[in-house]
């Protein structure tokens, strides 16, 4: 069993660190929106159509999605206040919770959701690639050559990121500033074109409304939650970011209320452009309204605008992911190596580098499945909910553990906002199991594999007695 000492209160809560606080309100907020936005707004309304097959339940999936977000961001933003930690959420549950606990949510996010979801989004960039070829060149090139742009991106990103927190920050800025740009085109351009406002009715009800039709609706959230993911991105990078106290909250709260309003605008956008029939068949749901808007230059700009949509969420993701497993293994709960910061970039480059390694072999793996983007969020899901939920009663732990530490932000409408956020994500992971049985018990049981790495000594001593 690893064995570690508890940090003081004091340590916890401290504003000090060996990384260098760099990023201000800008760049906090620039790492939201490119985690943010990315592959999900214009990927994930098919799957979601498809799923619940009527416009009020398509709006319904997007709107309580989005509303679970922010409340879970309100409850967020008083923990990073708090506790402006490096690694985000391993932060709080590691001063909630058990160690072994932490580790396992660190272990799970490692080696199935935040690596998956590096891997996702950059086959995404891939695909859509793919779409922008083909409509110039009337072909597409194979499944073989999309794997290896993706691998590009992922392995010059992870280099770029390797070169300091500062240039990081100033690419994410750059990216973020330019995918708001062309979300907005996009949006603009569907709605400034001939549409069709009838899309909105037909049907807008489901033909009957039974417990299938839930069951339904808590599928598709995966998808939304992933539309949505990253908002924490922020956090982090929390001992990177100056004036954490305040600059942290302030990005989780407003961003994500701008995301949401940009999302909804988005969707209208579509709906208005294509029928529902028409989204349920789209594996490029904006590339076929922006055509639909503008004939074949709508299909090139709205590749190009996707292209750089994800490469600014795998630049981010990248950014932000390296620093759980950094954070984790300083504490002495994974390979010590990982936990050190390099001398002159004062970056934590070994977590970087074995970040892109196991992205590598995520993405291999899922590439040539049929649904591969669906295939990585289905198998990570479940996962992430459980410790989303125990991330999320963190708080109420904390408030009885630390009742004296200071807080400087309180989450707002607490303690209801908590219970609401709670009880959706308790539906999401029912629902997610039964709907996704097989990749959420794959995904389960990889995580699990961590006990054996955190009680291995234990283990070896057990199997040294029995030979």
């Amino acid at each position: 069993m690893i064995k570690i000492e508890s940090r003081p209160a004091g340590e916890l809560f401290s504003e000090k660190s060996e990384l260098d606080r760099r990023l201000g309100l800008t760049e906090a907020f620039s790492i939201l929106i490119g985690r943010i936005i990315g592959s999900g707004i214009f990927r994930t309304p098919a799957p979601i159509m498809m799923l619940v097959g009527c416009v009020s339940m398509f709006y319904g999936v997007w709107i309580l999605g989005g509303i679970a977000t922010l409340l879970g961001a309100f409850v967020y933003a008083e923990m990073a206040a708090m506790m402006p930690k490096s690694g985000g959420p391993y932060a709080f549950l590691r001063a909630a919770y058990p160690p072994v606990w932490a580790f396992l949510r660190g272990w799970a996010m490692f080696f199935v959701s935040e690596t998956g979801a590096i891997a996702a989004v950059s086959i995404v960039f891939a695909e859509y690639g793919n779409s922008l070829y083909k409509i110039m060149t009337g072909a597409t090139y194979s499944r073989g050559v999309e794997v290896l742009i993706a691998l590009g991106i992922i392995w010059m990103l992870t280099l770029v990121n390797c070169f300091g927190v500062a240039l990081g920050g100033k690419v994410q800025n750059v990216l973020s500033l330019l995918k708001l740009l062309a979300l907005g085109a996009v949006i603009g351009v569907c709605f400034s074109s001939g549409g069709s406002t009838a899309n909105f009715s037909q049907p807008f009800w489901p033909d009957e409304f039974t417990w299938g039709s839930l069951l339904a609706m808590g599928a598709a959230m995966r998808y939304a939650f992933f539309a949505f993911s990253g908002w924490e991105g922020a956090t982090y990078v929390a001992e990177e970011v100056k004036n954490p106290r305040r600059n942290l909250p302030l990005s989780l709260i407003l961003g994500l209320a701008g995301i949401m309003l940009i999302y909804l605008a988005a969707n209208t956008a579509y709906l208005y452009q294509l029928p529902v029939a028409r989204i349920i068949d789209a594996k490029w749901v904006a590339v076929d309204a922006m055509e639909m808007a503008m004939g074949g230059i709508g299909g090139i700009l709205v590749s190009l605008a996707v292209m750089l949509n994800t490469f600014g969420s795998v630049s981010s993701q990248i950014l932000v992911k390296a620093r759980g497993i950094f954070a984790m293994s300083r504490d002495g709960l994974f390979f010590e190596s990982l936990g050190k910061v390099h001398p002159k970039y004062k970056t934590p480059n070994r977590a970087l580098l074995l970040q892109g390694c196991w992205a590598t072999v995520l993405l291999i793996a899922a590439a040539f499945a049929a649904h591969a983007y669906e295939t990585i969020i289905d198998f990570f899901s479940f996962t992430s909910s459980i410790f989303n939920i125990s991330t999320f009663a963190a708080v109420w732990v904390l408030r009885k553990k630390y009742p004296d530490a200071p807080r400087y932000y309180k989450a707002w409408g607490y303690p209801v906002t908590l219970i609401l956020v709670l009880i959706i994500q308790v539906w999401f992971m029912i629902t997610t199991l039964i709907t996704a049985f097989i990749p959420s018990l794959a995904g389960l049981l990889l995580t699990s594999s961590g006990l054996l790495f955190y009680y291995r000594k234990q283990i070896g001593e057990r199997l040294r007695r029995v030979v």
